[in-house]
């Protein structure tokens, strides 16, 4: 995949940034779900992270379409 000719395009990097974020998001509700003995739900710091995983999902679908152009 890496050679002297590879170039990330935006495709790609919007494809990583999509399920980095996404896993993100997934991996943070997991935790949660499984620390079920603790009261309190998802706390500021969560959000905080959750919106960021969102934000970065977003962000990487609006890359998608933008093709095969260097990033």
């Amino acid at each position: 995949m890496i050679s002297k000719r590879f170039t990330l395009s935006k495709r790609l990097l919007g494809i990583l940034m999509f399920v980095g974020g996404l896993g993100a998001f997934t991996a943070i509700i997991g935790i949660d779900i499984i620390d079920v003995g603790r009261e309190g739900g998802i706390g500021p710091a969560q959000q905080i992270a959750l919106g960021l995983a969102l934000g970065l999902a977003v962000v990487g679908v609006t890359l998608i379409p933008l093709g095969d152009a260097p990033a």
